[in-house]
C-alpha cells in the first residue's frame, strides 16, 4: 500500500510566499496531500493556495495552536510533515525528516536550525536567537531532554503522534507544548539539522517577541507544574522552609537563652510558613501520585490505538 503523507501549512497573511511553499513541496513529495489552514487570513492566502492545487480549509479561532488542534483533529495519513508557510525552511529537506519515521527510529522529528549556525546567521529579529536557547535550556533542564532546537516551526509525526496527542495551547506555545509532551510520554525524537532561511522581503513575521515570549514561558511554568508536581512543590515548598528559618531562628535562639518568646509575631509567621511548606509538599506527593495513574492510563490509551491502527493496516 501506498503511505500517505500529509504536508501541514498553517498559513496567516501569506499571499508572498505560499505559492512557492507549495511548488517546492509538489516538486520534492509529489504522492503527498498538501493542506493549507488559513487562519482568518486578510490578503489572498486562500485563493493563491487553491490556485496552486493545495487542499485548503479554514481555522476561524485565531492562533497557531488552535489551527494544529484542527489539522490533527482533521486530518489522516501515515505521516505528518508540519512546516511554515513563510519559506524559511527548504522542501528538498523533508527526506530528512521523513526517513526516521519510515524506519520506525521516531515518532516525532525536529528540523533543527540553530545546531549548524544558519538560524543565527539569517535570523534578523533581536532576542529571538537569546529566547531560542534560553527556552531551549530550561526545558533540557526541567525535563532532562537534550534538545537543540525547540522552537522549530519543521516537524514531522507519524500517525500514533498526532492522533494521541492533546492539543491545549492556542498560540504560538504549540512548539513548546509539542517538546515538553514528547518527553513526557517518552516518544522517540530525532533531531536532523536543515537549513534556515531568513523570510524574503514583504513578507511579514507574525510572532511577537515579548508577548509570544512571555506565552511559551508561562506554558514551560504549568506544563512543569503539571508534568512534574512533586519537584515543582517541593521546591515551593523548600523556599517557605527557608524563610520560615530565617524567621524563626532567631525566636528559638532567644528562647534558649532567655526561656522566653519577645517576638510573637515573628514566631506565629514562622510557625505559618512551615505549615504551608508542609502543605505545598503533600500537595506534591498526591499530585506526583494523580499525575503517575494520568500517564498509566494515557499508555494504555496509546496501546489501544495502536493495536487499532495495526489491526486496520492488517
Amino acid at each position: 500500500m501506498q503511505e500517505k503523507i500529509a504536508v501541514l501549512l498553517p498559513a496567516y497573511n501569506e499571499e508572498v510566499t505560499i505559492q512557492k511553499v507549495i511548488s517546492d513541496f509538489q516538486k520534492v513529495l509529489p504522492q503527498a496531500t498538501i493542506y493549507v489552514y488559513d487562519n482568518n487570513s486578510k490578503d489572498k492566502t486562500n485563493q493563491l493556495a487553491k490556485a496552486s492545487g493545495a487542499v485548503v480549509r479554514f481555522e476561524p479561532r485565531q492562533g497557531k495552536g488552535n489551527v494544529v488542534r484542527s489539522m490533527f483533529r482533521e486530518i489522516d495519513a501515515d505521516y505528518y510533515i508540519m512546516v511554515d508557510a513563510d519559506d524559511t525552511y527548504p522542501a528538498d529537506e523533508v527526506n530528512k525528516l521523513l526517513d526516521p519515521l519510515r524506519q520506525g527510529q521516531a515518532d516525532m522529528t525536529i528540523g533543527d536550525r540553530l545546531s549548524n549556525g544558519s538560524y543565527a546567521k539569517e535570523n534578523k529579529r533581536g532576542f529571538h536567537d537569546f529566547g531560542n536557547n534560553l527556552v531551549k535550556g530550561l526545558i533540557n533542564r526541567l525535563y532532562q531532554g537534550n534538545y537543540e532546537d525547540i522552537m522549530t516551526g519543521y516537524r514531522g509525526f507519524n500517525r500514533l503522534f498526532v492522533k494521541t496527542f492533546p492539543v491545549l495551547s492556542p498560540g504560538f506555545e504549540i512548539e513548546t507544548e509539542l517538546s515538553i509532551h514528547a518527553l513526557d510520554k517518552r516518544f522517540k525524537l530525532v533531531e536532523v539539522p536543515i537549513t534556515y532561511q531568513d523570510r524574503p522581503e514583504g513578507s511579514e513575521s507574525k510572532l511577537s517577541t515579548f508577548s509570544d515570549g512571555f506565552k511559551v514561558l508561562r506554558t514551560i511554568f504549568n506544563l512543569f507544574k503539571d508534568y512534574k508536581p512533586l519537584l515543582f512543590f517541593s521546591l515551593l515548598s523548600l523556599i517557605f522552609v527557608i524563610l520560615g528559618l530565617l524567621v524563626g531562628l532567631p525566636v528559638i535562639s532567644e528562647f534558649t537563652r532567655t526561656g522566653l518568646i519577645a517576638k510573637f509575631p515573628s514566631a506565629i509567621l514562622a510557625t505559618g510558613l512551615m505549615i504551608f511548606a508542609g502543605l505545598f509538599f503533600i500537595s506534591g506527593v498526591i499530585l506526583d501520585t494523580v499525575v503517575r495513574q494520568n500517564r498509566m492510563h494515557y499508555e494504555l490509551k496509546v496501546y489501544e490505538y495502536y493495536e487499532k491502527y495495526q489491526s486496520k493496516e492488517v
